[in-house]
């Protein structure tokens, strides 16, 4: 081994075989980016939401793949955020930011499974009409079937993930599709996109600071940019890296800004913020039929999308198992040379969640519906807080690596030291927009945050109840990675 070269950088390349292309590389960040479903959410910024959008694209998601290319192109090798800041800071660092990009990846199984429900009750209305603690159980179920899947030879899991990708982009299509047939028809659009009064600083949820909680969901509504590298060793060509990055970028604005337009024109302002109003839209413009195709179809991919998060996060673990930061037996792979062990680590924290906010907490509440909103939006949070924080640690570790080694920077330069210092102040503030977004505003009218507000170049910061929990269990997480850091250095010496 080299000076600071990693075991995991010598050994992950001869243990896990090189199959993934650009195509599928732009698949796989679709799938960890691009949650469609928020395309309806920020629709309560009105036709201001596609300033929103643009201003988040180019202050987040460009200067993300900007940074996340260069330290790619350096460095591919598995773990992505892990092994760069082990670079950038030494092992114990390394490990802290690759749990921060971790946990929120576990959790995050469970949301998608509570999409994959939503849109099946879109179609199936028994479905819909489950109680809160069959959903749970159908969670989990969704959870290991995802699993399964993930654990198959990859060449074979990934071709299921192109093809359902395919129908993805299908599905987003339609929505743009059914709002130009609902104005075809003769029909007023619901909200009028083309209204560019709205963006004005003076209008209700025009670009100011005070509207800066749009902001802050745009943000929230990108991340994942550097997660396809947590498989660097997989892919075939270096090429893919920057390829990617740039394709899976303009796939992911496009869908978001003609999805947002779809649910504008189509939807009624009152019902526009659900979450299946991407459906709904499809349904309003194309036909009742057209609706329920594309919940099939959403359904279908966000079982996908459980999937791709899961072997994708299932690389942080394996490449932590053998630079023994956690115990060896995390770094086993099954005979399709698979992370195997990783995989079902997550997958049974991801159910044990599901079974703690479906079913224990429910169980135990005199209303079960809403606590388990509380439990499932305050826990969805704290790992939304920490995720933002691990890409501000992202900007921070390109700024050292360009420093430290200069011959591996010139050598792959994709440009000028300038333009990373640009990306990664900008990027690193607006990761802490993020930050301040979701710790300010509650995800549930359940649980109030209006104890204060601090009021800052015109933004309102709040706190409250919701502040202090999402806080709490974000801080007390990050305590857990430390803690886990030193218990699986221990372990493993042994």
């Amino acid at each position: 081994m080299t000076e600071n070269e990693l075991l995991s950088e010598r050994v992950a390349g001869g243990i896990l075989p090189r199959v993934l292309t650009t195509f599928d590389m732009v698949a796989i960040f679709v799938a960890i980016v691009l949650f469609i479903t928020n395309a309806a959410v920020i629709q309560s910024a009105g036709p201001a939401a596609f300033a929103w959008w643009i201003i988040a694209f180019v202050l987040f998601l460009i200067p993300c793949a900007i940074v996340t290319g260069q330290l790619g192109a350096m460095f591919p090798g598995e773990g992505s955020i892990y092994l760069w800041t082990t670079k950038a800071f030494g092992p114990f660092w390394g490990f802290f930011a690759g749990f921060c990009a971790w946990w929120p990846g576990v959790l995050v199984m469970v949301a998608t499974g509570t999409l994959t429900i939503s849109f099946l009750g879109v179609v199936f209305p028994a479905v819909g009409g489950l109680s809160v603690q069959e959903q749970g159980g159908l969670i989990v179920v969704i959870l290991v079937l995802a699993a399964v899947l993930a654990v198959l030879r990859f060449r074979l899991t990934q071709n299921v993930v192109n093809v359902v990708f395919l129908a993805y982009g299908l599905a987003i299509l339609l929505m743009f599709a059914a709002g130009i047939a609902h104005l075809a028809k003769g029909n007023p659009a619901a909200t009028n996109p083309w209204d560019f009064a709205a963006w004005s600083p003076s209008a209700e949820h025009g670009v100011n600071f005070a509207n800066w909680s749009f902001f802050g969901l745009a943000v929230l509504a990108l991340l994942g940019v550097e997660v396809p590298l947590n498989m660097g060793v997989e892919i075939r060509q270096e090429r893919a890296v920057t390829r990617y990055l740039l394709w899976g970028s303009l796939a992911v604005m496009v869908a978001y800004l003609v999805a947002t337009w779809g649910v504008m024109v189509s939807v009624p302002a009152g019902e526009s913020a659900g979450i299946t109003a991407v459906a709904q839209a499809v349904g309003i413009g194309l036909g009742d039929w057209a609706g329920k195709l594309v919940a099939l179809l959403l359904a279908a991919m966000f079982f996908i999308i459980t999937v791709v998060y899961n072997y994708s996060f299932a690389r942080l673990i394996f490449v932590s198992g053998l630079d023994r930061r956690l115990p060896k037996a995390v770094s086993h792979v099954n005979a399709q040379k698979v992370p195997d062990v990783a995989v079902w680590i997550q997958t049974v924290l991801a159910a044990v969640f599901a079974a703690v906010a479906f079913v224990v907490v429910p169980f135990t509440a005199a209303r079960p519906a809403d606590a388990q909103t509380e439990v499932y939006n305050v826990l969805q949070a704290a790992v939304t807080v920490i995720w933002c924080l691990s890409i501000v640690v992202l900007f921070v570790d390109v700024l050292i690596i360009l420093r430290r080694y200069r011959a591996q920077f010139e050598a792959r330069r994709l440009a000028s030291p300038a333009v990373f210092w640009v990306a990664s102040i900008v990027g690193a503030l607006a990761s802490l927009v993020g930050v301040v977004a979701t710790l300010s505003g509650s995800w549930t009218p359940l649980i109030s945050n209006d104890a204060g507000a601090i009021t800052l170049f015109g933004a309102e910061i709040a706190y409250g109840t919701w502040f202090w929990l999402v806080g709490g269990i974000a801080l007390a997480s990050l305590a857990v990675g430390a803690l886990l850091y030193l218990a699986g250095v221990r372990v493993s010496r042994r």
